[in-house]
């Protein structure tokens, strides 16, 4: 939140960084606008999407539009945007800032898991959206880490 505004953009590199402690990390570029801002509130909520929002990406990665006028949205226990309809939500506090080339790397320590639902994540690869295909999970420890089902122990 920016003086009781909402604000956010899409990101283009988020990632699951540590368990213990919980963080995560997303690379925002040198050049973005949203980014200070988000800073200065030393706080964010990241946004998984489902497949059925692609309208809300493409609103979240245009520039200088008015991303909330249509959207609509929560607050996170941080005062971060939680978006209604998302797939799951990750609420954080700043935690570092790295400075990376062009971009930084943003470190976050995880605060609060939403509940997530059970719908396709939207992906976008190669300048176009795109879905995953429904799978059966895969026992083992690939599958503990990258589709952790329980978000109340993971904090």
């Amino acid at each position: 939140m920016d003086g009781g505004r909402p604000i956010g953009s899409a990101c283009q590199s988020f990632a699951a960084l540590s368990l213990d402690p919980p963080l995560v990390l997303f690379c925002p570029g040198r050049t973005s606008r949203t980014w200070p801002l988000i800073e200065r509130a030393g706080a964010f909520c990241v946004n998984v999407l489902s497949h059925r929002q692609r309208d809300v990406s493409t609103v979240f990665g245009t520039a200088g539009a008015d991303k909330f006028a249509d959207i609509a949205w929560n607050s996170a226990p941080s005062g971060a945007p939680v978006l209604n309809g998302a797939l799951a939500w990750i609420d954080c506090a700043v935690e570092a800032v790295h400075e990376a080339g062009d971009h930084y790397v943003v470190i976050g320590r995880v605060t609060t898991l939403g509940a997530t639902q059970d719908e396709r994540p939207l992906l976008f690869y190669r300048g176009a959206y795109s879905v995953t295909e429904q799978a059966e999970p895969t026992p083992g420890i690939l599958d503990n880490l990258i589709t952790w089902s329980r978000d109340d122990d993971w904090i």
